[in-house]
Formats: C-alpha cells, sequence, structure tokens
C-alpha cells in the first residue's frame, strides 16, 4: 500500500484534530451547545475549514460511522463470486477489533455514547444513516435476486443483517460506558455477534 504524501497525512491530521477537539468539547457541554464557531477556534483552524472537512455538525461525529456503513455495503457488493452475503458480513462486522490494541478509543466510544444519548438530533442523524445503508443493502439484494419491485424479501433481509450491525454499535457503546476494558468489550462483541448472526442463519423456527 502506498504511502499517503505530506498534503494528505497533513489533511489527516488536521481532520483528527477537529473530531479530537469537537468530541472533547461536546462531551463537556452537550453537542448543541457548542457552536461550530467556538470547535474552529479551539482546533485554530477557521469556520471554513471545518466545513470543508464536515458539511453539518453532525458529521464531526458520524464521519467514522458513514465510513464504515459504506464500506461495509461496499464489501458485500464486491464479495467474491459463489460467497454468500451472510458470510461477508460476519467477516467484516466481526473482524478484529481495534479496542484491544487501542485502550484510549474506549474513552472516545464511551464520550461519543454520552453526547449521542443526550442529543436527539444526533440520534436523529444516526437513524438517518442506518436508514439510508439499509436501503442501500436492500437495492443490492434486490438487484442480485432479480426481486420484482414490491418484494419484500430484499428489505427483510437488509434490515436483519443491518438490524445485528446497530445492535453490535449499540453493546459496544454502553460496554464502554459500563467501564469495561477494549479487551473486554472486543470479546464480549464477537460472542454477541456469533450468536446474532447464528440466529439469523437458523431462522426464527426457534
Amino acid at each position: 500500500m502506498t504511502e499517503p504524501g505530506l498534503r494528505e497525512r497533513k489533511k489527516q491530521q488536521t481532520r483528527r484534530t477537529i473530531i479530537d477537539t469537537a468530541t472533547r468539547l461536546f462531551a463537556a457541554r452537550g453537542f448543541e451547545q457548542v457552536p461550530v464557531a467556538e470547535v474552529a477556534r479551539a482546533a485554530d483552524v477557521s469556520v471554513a475549514t471545518v466545513f470543508n472537512y464536515f458539511p453539518t455538525k453532525e458529521d464531526m461525529v458520524y464521519d467514522g460511522m458513514d465510513d464504515f456503513e459504506a464500506a461495509l455495503v461496499e464489501a458485500l457488493r464486491q464479495r467474491p463470486a459463489g460467497e454468500r452475503m451472510l458470510d461477508t458480513f460476519r467477516a467484516f462486522v466481526l473482524r478484529p477489533h481495534s479496542l484491544v490494541d487501542h485502550p484510549e478509543a474506549v474513552a472516545r466510544i464511551a464520550a461519543i455514547a454520552r453526547v449521542v444519548k443526550d442529543s436527539a438530533a444526533l440520534q436523529a442523524r444516526e437513524r438517518l444513516v442506518f436508514d439510508r445503508y439499509t436501503r442501500a443493502l436492500a437495492d443490492l439484494v434486490a438487484e442480485e435476486t432479480s426481486a420484482k419491485p414490491h418484494d419484500v424479501e430484499p428489505w427483510v433481509v437488509a434490515n436483519a443483517l443491518m438490524g445485528v450491525n446497530r445492535a453490535l454499535k449499540d453493546f459496544v457503546h454502553d460496554q464502554a460506558l459500563a467501564g469495561r476494558t477494549g479487551k473486554q468489550i472486543a470479546k464480549d462483541v464477537l460472542a454477541q455477534g456469533r450468536r446474532a448472526l447464528a440466529l439469523l442463519e437458523a431462522g426464527l423456527a426457534g
């Protein structure tokens, strides 16, 4: 993999600085109480620079989530011929978690979870993110199965898979808020994910 050049590294650092600054301020006072101008001042950048990286204030919280969901749908779209969608989904969602190697990530997740819990605007944005990628996944399932326009199966499949994804995200947030370590969370989210996907694979008859 080619190493990013100096310009790209500076852009990545600026993005990281804005996110870290926003998270700190939002955690201290609440999402609605911190204007973008204050984030810009604290990050030592202009307001225009903030909006160049994050078109909306909510993007400073959910930028990474958008990236994850987009990458998930793309991995399903690009999976090898003959590989089941469920298997690709399992490999992507249950891959080794960075929480084990980066303990500071747990503190950041807990901070974000607190901010989201207290913000109706962020909760609404989260629902929109999941709705958008659930629809994208349903469209992919419909395309692959040649479903008719009003068939419900693609929507059912997409909601089932993305429901697991969303439940695991909530689980990680809850565990971080409870003070669990990254190693404990990573171990438990793997077990929870395996159980949830086994349930989908076996069906709901049991």
